[in-house]
């Protein structure tokens, strides 16, 4: 029996509200593990960051990431993509920046943590995933 999830079951999970965990390759160090807010729309993984942080700076460096989601309650399920960053050239507007919070927040208070827009420091990274790993522990 196969616990791996068909293309069109793990884009869904991947679309549904997880908080997820970007891992990136660093010269010299151990990859960089961090718990992240994400969208995922029209087949690409979206993150919105500081321009200049060690996320950025190590997604730079590498240019392709690794990105993990995973529900904490049975059944277990999991999906893994990696793949090249597609852009990050730009701050997100402020519709990309309140998509990615009001994943996380109510409403207003997502549109209180965007305020007027995300700032000139902030960079919209864009990955179009091409490995995936998953598995959905309640295909027993």
């Amino acid at each position: 029996m196969s616990f791996v999830m068909a293309p069109d079951e793990r884009e869904a999970f991947l679309a549904g509200v997880h908080v997820g965990v970007l891992a990136v390759e660093r010269d010299g160090r151990a990859p960089l593990a961090v718990p992240i807010w994400y969208d995922y729309r029209d087949g690409e993984i979206l993150l919105w960051m500081h321009r200049g942080s060690a996320k950025d700076r190590a997604i730079r460096a590498a240019g392709r990431f690794s990105f993990t989601v995973q529900s904490e309650t049975v059944p277990y399920r999991y999906v893994t993509a990696e793949g090249p960053v597609t852009a990050a050239d730009r701050a997100p507007t402020r519709a990309e920046a309140t998509a990615i919070a009001g994943r996380y927040l109510p409403d207003g208070e997502a549109a209180a943590f965007v305020g007027d827009g995300p700032d000139a420091d902030s960079v919209l990274v864009r990955m179009r995933p091409e490995r995936w790993l998953s598995n959905d522990q309640s295909k027993t």
